[in-house]
C-alpha cells in the first residue's frame, strides 16, 4: 500500500522536475504518487488573489488563509484511517534532516498523505497551520532546507519529496546504495568515492582501494568518514557520543601507522623538517612496525576509536630504559610512554586525556610503579599536558628525528597500585 503527496503552489510548472530521474520513473511506475494543485484554483475573485497587506504593518504580502483553507480541505483525503501531514517550508521552521525523510517516507509507505504547502512573499498566513494542528485530524510541521531565504517553497518541496521518495522501497536501484551515505544511520558523512580512470592528472586512486582486500577498504573507508566528519561537521562527531580506548588488534596495524604519520609531526619543533619527520615515521611507525609492536609484549598499545574508526594511541614499552642519562633521572622508572597521539581534528574533546588515563590504569596493573616519557623542550604544550597528569620533569635526553638531533625532557610519573 503506497500514500500520496501533494504539493499546492502557484507556481505548477515549478515542480516540473518531479516528472525527470528517478523520481519521474517512481511515478511512471505506479511506486509513487505525486499531485501537484494550482492553489489559485480556489481563489474567488476574478484576479485569482491569494495574497492580501499584513496586519500590523510592514513590507511584503501575507497569503491568505480563506484560500488556503479551501485548498487544503479538499487536498487532504477524507477517512479516519489515513494518516496526514501538512509540511510547510519555512526558514522560521525546524530543520529538515534524513531522520524526518526516513519518518515521512514510513507515512507514505505505509498509506498515509503528506502535503506540501508551498508559501510565497512574506508567507502563509499562521492561522493556517494554527488550525488544523488544533483540528488533532492532521500533523502540521513547518520545516527549513537551510539557513538561508528562498523566494518560495517551491525549491524546498523538490528537495524534500526527493529525499522522502528515494527512500522508499524499488525507487532506488541499488538499496545498498542507501547504507553508507551521508546522514545515515552511522552518523557520519560518506566517504569519499573514486571510479577509472586510476591515476587522473597527476592524481591516483588510493591504493587500498585497487587492493580487492573488502576488509581493509571498509576499515579505510569507515576511517575517511570520521576525518570528513570531523572536518566538515563537528557536531556530528560532537553527537556520536564518547570514544572508547580498547587494546588495538593486528588489524589496526595500517589505521595506527596512519594516524602516527598525520600526529607525530605536530610534536616536532619546527627545526624538523618535513623530510626527517617522515623519515623518522617510515622507520619507527610504519604499518609493518606496528604489526611488530603487537607482537610484541612489552609493547602495549591503546587505540581511541570513535565510530568504528581509530583516532589516536598511546604506545607503552615496559623496560628499565636504555639511555644512561633517563636511567639515572628516572631510576624506578618500569616503562616508557613512548607515544601518546590523536588526531588534530579530535583536539580539544578529551581524548588524550581519555587515552593517557587508560594507559596509566593499564600500567598500574601490570604491576609498574613509575613511568617516563621523553619530551621535546620546545613543545610547550604537551609538556603541561603531562604536568596536569601527574608527570614531572626529572632530567633531559637527546633524541634522533632523521638527520637532526632534538633535545628532550624526561619527565617521570610514580603510579598507585591498581
Amino acid at each position: 500500500m503506497t500514500g500520496r503527496i501533494d504539493v499546492l503552489t502557484i507556481f505548477p510548472g515549478y515542480l516540473a522536475p518531479l516528472e525527470l530521474s528517478l523520481v519521474g520513473k517512481a511515478r511512471a511506475a505506479g511506486l509513487l504518487t505525486v499531485d501537484v494543485h494550482d492553489l489559485r484554483t480556489w481563489a474567488s475573485d476574478r484576479h485569482r488573489t491569494v495574497d492580501d497587506t499584513p496586519f500590523g504593518g510592514g513590507a511584503g504580502m501575507v497569503m491568505r488563509p480563506d484560500v488556503w483553507g479551501l485548498a487544503l480541505d479538499e487536498v487532504l483525503s477524507t477517512g479516519a484511517d489515513v494518516s496526514q501531514t501538512v509540511l510547510i517550508p519555512t526558514p522560521a521552521g525546524e530543520p529538515f534532516t534524513q531522520a524526518l525523510a526516513e519518518e515521512l517516507a514510513l507515512l507514505v509507505c505505509a498509506g498515509g498523505q503528506l502535503a506540501l504547502a508551498c508559501g510565497r512573499y512574506e508567507g502563509i498566513d499562521a492561522r493556517v497551520g494554527e488550525h488544523y494542528a488544533r483540528a488533532g485530524e492532521v500533523n502540521v510541521r513547518e520545516v527549513s532546507i537551510g539557513d538561508y531565504v528562498l523566494n518560495g517553497g517551491e525549491v524546498a518541496a523538490l528537495v524534500i519529496i526527493e529525499a522522502v521518495a528515494r527512500l522508499m522501497p524499488g525507487v532506488i536501484g541499488n538499496p545498498d546504495s542507501l547504507v553508507e551515505e551521508s546522514h545515515g544511520s552511522a552518523g557520519l558523512l560518506e566517504y569519499p568515492v573514486y571510479t577509472k580512470p586510476p591515476s587522473w592528472r597527476g592524481q591516483d586512486v588510493p591504493e587500498v582501494l585497487l587492493s580487492g582486500d573488502h576488509g581493509r577498504i571498509g576499515r579505510w573507508r569507515r576511517r575517511r568518514a570520521v576525518d570528513r566528519t570531523a572536518q566538515r561537521r563537528p557536531d556530528l562527531i560532537e553527537a556520536l557520543g564518547p570514544a572508547q580506548v580498547r587494546p588495538a588488534r593486528a588489524l589496526d596495524a595500517e589505521a595506527l601507522a596512519e594516524v602516527a604519520a598525520r600526529t607525530f609531526p605536530l610534536a616536532c619543533p619546527p627545526s624538523v623538517t618535513p623530510t626527517d619527520a617522515a623519515a623518522f615515521v617510515a622507520e619507527n611507525l610504519s604499518a609493518e612496525q606496528f604489526r611488530r609492536y603487537l607482537r610484541d609484549r612489552r609493547r602495549h598499545v591503546l587505540v581511541a576509536e570513535l565510530a568504528g574508526a581509530v583516532v589516536g594511541y598511546t604506545l607503552l614499552v615496559v623496560g628499565a630504559p636504555e639511555n644512561e642519562r633517563v636511567r639515572a633521572a628516572a631510576p624506578d622508572a618500569g616503562a616508557e610512554l613512548s607515544k601518546c597521539y590523536v588526531l588534530e581534528d579530535f583536539h580539544g574533546q578529551g581524548l588524550a586525556a581519555l587515552l593517557l588515563t587508560e594507559t596509566l590504569a593499564l600500567a598500574a596493573r601490570s604491576g609498574l610503579t613509575a613511568l617516563w616519557l621523553g619530551v621535546n623542550r620546545a613543545n610547550e604544550r604537551a609538556q603541561r599536558f603531562y604536568g596536569k597528569h601527574g608527570f614531572e620533569r626529572v632530567g633531559e635526553r637527546t633524541f634522533t628525528v632523521g638527520t637532526r638531533t632534538e633535545h628532550d625532557y624526561v619527565m617521570a610519573h610514580t603510579l598507585r597500585s591498581a
